[in-house]
């Protein structure tokens, strides 16, 4: 049994996919198995994949199946994954040489039950590092810590035991394709904390058609994935006010984008919530002129 699993979601990426596959067969330490999952593409994905598995240059998986969104491909992925460890790595994304070697590694030296998995870095394609390093005088930390505690910024790369990431599945809403992948992440924050290594793992590029420059428009699209997002946020018992506050407020936008006037019953906070309303209203507009013009 291989160690890693290298697990990637895409949707009509066939133009791009290939320099994360070419990173994969440059890869020093090839004890990782390399998933694809394809969310429904309607493009030469599986025609592509095919020519690479019959080079056998390294172990590939694909599956595909019905357009759910990224949250719903991750299901699959953590579903299928029979590694101890597993890392996501988009189909715009690609690893440096010696990611894997690094990975395993680290995880042979300090792995072990009481950690989640290890968080390493992202850079552009120019090498430069997204964001801020992970401190140097920590060895572990939660995911919640690192952002809101010791200030840490940008993305960041998440490597999880596999028996882990099949807990706390994504839900599923008829007509939708968006929620927080970050649910899973903080609800593994409350039990075990991450090893970090300031090590890149993942060089990066946000093309025009990645979700992370159409927020607005998954707003709009997905209101009840985000709601329930936001109503897990408000949940976690590490938080401040300050935080779930914030959580309230997008919670009631996007009730309100779904037409959802039961909102404050259904809140995990119901008085927060209440306090939240007229913000939230303003979001809503917001989100709804600017979508109307994008």
């Amino acid at each position: 049994m291989k160690k890693l699993t290298v697990f990637t979601p895409t949707f009509n990426r066939a133009y791009c996919l290939s320099n994360c596959y070419e990173s994969l067969i440059r890869q020093t330490n090839k004890d990782f198995i390399w998933l694809i999952i394809d969310d429904g593409s309607t493009d030469n994905t599986k025609d592509l994949v095919s020519i690479w598995q019959t080079e056998r240059l390294i172990e590939i998986q694909y599956i595909w199946q019905e357009n759910q969104g990224m949250h719903g491909a991750h299901n699959t992925a953590y579903e299928l994954i029979e590694t101890e460890l597993n890392v996501c790595i988009d189909s715009d994304d690609y690893m440096p040489d010696d990611a894997v070697e690094k990975i395993i590694m680290m995880w042979e030296k300090h792995g072990s039950q009481n950690v989640s998995g290890i968080i390493g870095l992202d850079s552009n394609f120019d090498g430069k590092v997204i964001g801020s390093l992970l401190p140097t005088n920590l060895k572990t930390s939660t995911l919640f810590d690192l952002y809101y505690k010791y200030g840490v910024s940008g993305d960041k790369k998440l490597v999880y035991r596999t028996d882990l990431t099949k807990e706390f599945p994504y839900p599923i809403f008829k007509n939708e394709k968006y929620v927080g992948l970050a649910y899973k992440y903080y609800k593994l924050d409350q039990k075990y904390t991450l090893l970090l290594m300031n090590e890149v793992l993942c060089c990066v590029e946000y093309l025009p058609d990645g979700s992370s420059l159409n927020m607005l428009r998954q707003y709009q699209k997905n209101p009840k994935g985000f709601a329930f997002y936001r109503k897990e946020l408000m949940k976690l018992p590490f938080v401040n006010g300050k935080f779930k506050f914030r959580q309230a407020v997008h919670y009631v936008s996007s009730c309100l984008l779904d037409k959802n006037f039961q909102f404050i019953k259904e809140a995990p906070n119901k008085s927060l919530t209440t306090i939240a309303v007229p913000l939230g209203i303003i979001l809503f507009l917001f989100i709804k002129t600017k979508t109307r013009t994008i």
